[in-house]
């Protein structure tokens, strides 16, 4: 026991046996062992993780990578709740208004997270007062891909094509990282295309691969696995480097786009009123679970880096990118309601 904690309790258990009240007392005696014990019980049912995109997108994925093994962690079970649409804000609200509920998580894009409030004018919640940091814990740079019917093998033989015909932009929803990948690109390079919002990533994947859309840009976790089985072409990859996993594809920055790099962010985030020492219980086994070797190499083969931060880490990252896309939403001029 703390030396801090062991003299409180030592002078609370003197006052309780000399006061001439005693009742107070023994009031004060109970407040340390019922608070003590409420910690240690916790939790007492299962814990939902809400991911607010639709299975089979890159959050989803880690999502149920981890639940089962988080879930015999902490004593019960992890179920993991899809909640998409609004761009992740009806899931992401969902557990800012849970207010106390300490058996509520977030699994989401944290850039995505970053994004909305600049981009939606009515938000029912405020992602940097009614949520706080648990943990990062991947990230997978974009993949710009397109159908295997789109006749072209690089960035410029791509833009040269948005400008003689249409061509159909998939992202996973209008404001999303992706998509201002995108408008990013098009603006570097004076791409047209018309960009076709989804409610997900894995909806955006699937009708790439069906060529109902000619052109997405998403998570590499989620769209490698079609790019491996030819059901899609990649053209680049938006890290500044080249990854080992594919190095025979360049970066967008290689072909004509200095610096240009973008990505999904996987963390998990809490309701506000989540006690911060249950904070730093679940961040730790998280750090903990997605750092094992077997968990680490499944997600390396799809183009995942662990990346992990703190609970103050992870907020400060969110800070960061808050105000980095607040200036990106700025120029291309992206607003909803």
């Amino acid at each position: 026991m703390p030396t801090t904690r062991r003299t409180f309790l030592s002078r609370l258990s003197t006052f309780g046996a000399t006061a001439t009240l005693g009742s107070l007392g023994a009031a004060g005696a109970l407040i340390a062992p019922r608070a003590a014990q409420a910690a240690t019980e916790w939790p007492t049912r299962p814990i939902k993780l809400v991911v607010p995109y639709s299975a089979g997108g890159s959050s989803d994925i880690i999502a149920r990578l981890i639940s089962r093994q988080l879930g015999e962690a902490l004593g019960q079970p992890v179920v993991v709740d899809n909640r998409p649409g609004a761009n992740g804000n009806i899931g992401a609200a969902m557990v800012a208004q849970a207010g106390t509920d300490n058996h509520t998580l977030l699994l989401c894009d944290i850039g995505a997270l970053a994004i909305s409030p600049s981009v939606y004018t009515k938000l029912t919640f405020d992602p940097g007062k009614d949520l706080k940091g648990v943990s990062m814990l991947a990230y997978s740079p974009h993949l710009l891909v397109v159908h295997p019917s789109v006749q072209v093998s690089n960035l410029k033989e791509l833009v040269d094509l948005s400008k003689r015909t249409q061509l159909n932009f998939a992202v996973t929803a209008i404001g999303s990282a992706p998509h201002l990948a995108g408008v990013a690109v098009a603006q570097s390079t004076g791409a047209k295309w018309q960009y076709v919002p989804y409610k997900g990533g894995s909806q955006a994947v699937a009708d790439t691969v069906a060529g109902t859309a000619q052109v997405l840009m998403n998570g590499m976790l989620a769209t490698l696995p079609q790019v491996q089985a030819g059901k899609l072409k990649v053209i680049a990859i938006s890290k500044k480097t080249r990854m080992p996993l594919m190095g025979q594809v360049p970066t967008i920055a290689e072909q004509g786009v200095s610096g240009f790099e973008s990505g999904t962010w996987q963390g998990v985030m809490a309701p506000a009123g989540m006690p911060d020492a249950l904070v730093a219980r679940i961040s730790s086994e998280l750090i903990r679970i997605i750092r094992l070797p077997e968990v680490r190499a499944q997600l390396a083969g799809q183009g995942a880096e662990v990346v992990t931060m703190t609970p103050p880490e992870t907020n400060k990252f969110f800070v960061s990118e808050r105000a980095r896309w607040a200036a990106v939403v700025k120029q291309a001029d992206v607003r909803l309601d």
